[in-house]
Order: structure tokens, then sequence, then C-alpha cells
């Protein structure tokens, strides 16, 4: 396939993605692990097999010594588009949203990895903390609940598309994994308090309503998870990530 005829989408330090007629590609450098190309490949289409309605996978290529997913394009605009020009009807829209994300977690997909297994693995790994905090953080991980239900892992307005006719379809499942549905919460209030804590705070009010779920119970996880993000090394975030760990001293 010759990239140059397909449109750049989206640049990371270790991939390009493009829309290419129909498909979306995402090029990953060819320094980066086969084995988690394969794996993201594999769990996009575990989620695929529980009848969610996603992006199909297509096929997995190698162009020019890279290797590229080939993803099925749907079209339409991100959530987080439509509540940045239309901020007025926010609280509509985070319903919207919660009611996907409880759709998702209602799911089962018993072949994607464990995520309280993932946290261990990717606390254990973290430089920053010292062997006091991880231990800590560990043993509230181990008291938590253990759930099977299918979490998104980076589920947040910018990877939903919305079509035409109001039809929303979650995109990137590289993060999937079966586990406890509020600590899946408690990632996307994260990633929501990064940007906007107001709008944070409306959407865990929202996601606790609906899912009949204590807000103290999601704040229980959010030490366990922004530590976690840890692993992503980016500087920008590092500092706000340590102020919700710093949370654990005092609950």
């Amino acid at each position: 396939m010759n990239m140059d005829l397909c449109k750049l989408i989206v640049e990371r330090p270790y991939k390009k993605v493009y829309r290419c007629e129909g498909s979306i590609v995402k090029l990953f450098d060819e320094n980066h692990p086969k084995v988690d190309i394969f794996n993201e490949a594999m769990e996009t289409a575990r989620v695929e097999a529980t009848g969610l309605e996603i992006p199909k996978l297509q096929k997995i290529e190698n162009i020019d010594g890279k290797w590229a997913i080939f993803l099925e394009y749907k079209d339409g605009k991100t959530l987080e588009e439509m509540m940045h020009v239309d901020p007025a009807n926010i609280d509509k829209y985070m319903s919207d949203f919660v009611d996907l994300q409880l759709q998702i977690q209602s799911r089962k997909a018993p072949m994607l990895p464990d995520l309280k297994e993932k946290l261990a693995r990717q606390i254990n790994s973290i430089t920053e903390l010292d062997a006091s905090q991880r231990y800590e953080l560990l043993t509230r991980l181990e008291s938590m609940p253990h759930h099977s239900k299918l979490c998104h892992g980076d589920f947040n307005p910018s990877n939903i598309i919305v079509g035409k006719n109001g039809k929303m379809t979650v995109v990137d499942w590289a993060h999937a994994t079966q586990g406890n549905a509020s600590a899946d919460a408690a990632m996307t209030y994260l990633l929501f308090a990064l940007k906007d804590q107001e709008v944070a705070d409306l959407y865990l009010k929202i996601f606790c309503k609906k899912s009949d779920t204590a807000i103290q119970y999601v704040q229980q996880w959010l030490p366990i998870v922004a530590a976690s993000q840890l692993v992503k090394e980016n500087e920008l975030e590092k500092d706000f990530l340590m102020k919700w760990i710093d949370v654990m001293d005092y609950q």
C-alpha cells in the first residue's frame, strides 16, 4: 500500500494513524514490539466478538518493514468535538457517554487480560515510587473486589465517534481488559480531570448515580489507577498523577 495516498490524522512517538479509503491504518514504528501490535489486534477482535458496535479488524500487514493494523473506518465527529462546540448541552452528552460506558461494562470478554494483574505489573515497574509506596498501592489493589466486566481502559470522548444518525461507536481498544467497572470509571475520571476538574466531577456524579455505585468506592481506585499511568513517562502528566497517588495517605 502507498501510504502517500492516505491522510495522516494522528501522530504519536511510536505510531502514525492514517485514513485510507474505507480503513483506519495504524502504522507502527519498526522498533515497536511486534507482540504488542499483534496483541492489540487480537484484543480488538475479542471485543468485536462481544457484539459491540466497534470498528472491525480488517487485517494486519507489513508495509516497508513496519507493521500496520487495518480497522474499519467510521465516519462522524468525536464526542469530544461535540462537547467543545456545544457546552450548553454537556449534561446530555455526559449522560449518553455514561450510558455507553455501562453498556460496554455489561459485556464479558473472558480471553482479555485481567485488569488487576495488569495494574499490578504496571505498579511494580514504576521507578518514581519507592518500595513502601508500591507496597501500599499493591496492598490496596489486592483488597479490591475482582470482577470480569469488559473495560475499555481509555474511555474518553475523543474515542467515541458520533455518526450523522447519532449512533456512537467506541474506537481504540488497545487497552481493553476484563475487570472492575469502577476501576475503569476511575481512569475515565482522571482523563477528564487532567483537562477540566468540573467536567470530571460531573462525570463521576452521573456515573455513580446511573450505576448505583458509591462515589467513595470509585475514589478508592484513583491512587491505583493514577500510579499505573506513570509507566507512560509523560512529564506533563507526572505531577498531576503524583497528587492523586498522594491522596492515598489521607484516606
